[in-house]
């Protein structure tokens, strides 16, 4: 876990690299959550003072796009597409079983902290349903078999490393 005061000093290196410029708000949301995979309110509270931005219009844009997220993620982002192709193809059987496999139902976070499951509205990829993307990796026709092997094979990356 990440403390304070690296939280703050992290946030003021993305902002620096910014320049400081209240134009590039969004530039810098997307920075501080890919540095912590949300935003801290730490980092929201100093990018504020920072920025001079009323922390009104931070939180604004923060709670605006669905990218962003205020609460901490795990390491690994499981968003199962929802659309209407993936839907016809079977995607809430694949939510069940993402589900039942970690434990957790979508926004929720494994104890763990290795998995947030989270459901999207189209990832763009119809052809493809039902997609699932886990951090920036899209794996297609997924299977209620694809997705044991899939968890498995990250659960055995992370035992690597």
């Amino acid at each position: 876990m990440t403390n304070v005061s690296e939280i703050k000093q992290k946030t003021k290196q993305i902002i620096k690299k910014h320049k400081s410029n209240k134009s590039a708000l969004i530039a810098v949301l997307q920075d501080i959550q890919e540095a912590f995979n949300y935003l801290p309110k730490e980092a929201l509270k100093t990018a504020s003072n920072m920025m001079k931005v009323p922390m009104s219009r931070v939180y604004e844009a923060a709670t605006f796009y669905t990218a962003f997220s205020l609460k901490p993620r795990g390491k690994h982002i499981v968003k199962v597409c929802k659309g209407t192709a993936c839907h016809v193809r079977g995607a809430a059987i694949l939510q069940d079983r993402f589900e039942t496999t970690l434990g957790i139902k979508p926004g929720e976070t494994t104890k763990d902290g290795t998995f947030s499951l989270e459901t999207v509205n189209c990832v763009g990829a119809c052809a493809l349903g039902p997609v699932v993307v886990i951090d920036t990796d899209y794996h297609g026709q997924v299977t209620i078999n694809k997705v044991d092997k899939i968890i498995k094979k990250i659960n055995e990356e992370g035992a690597q490393q």
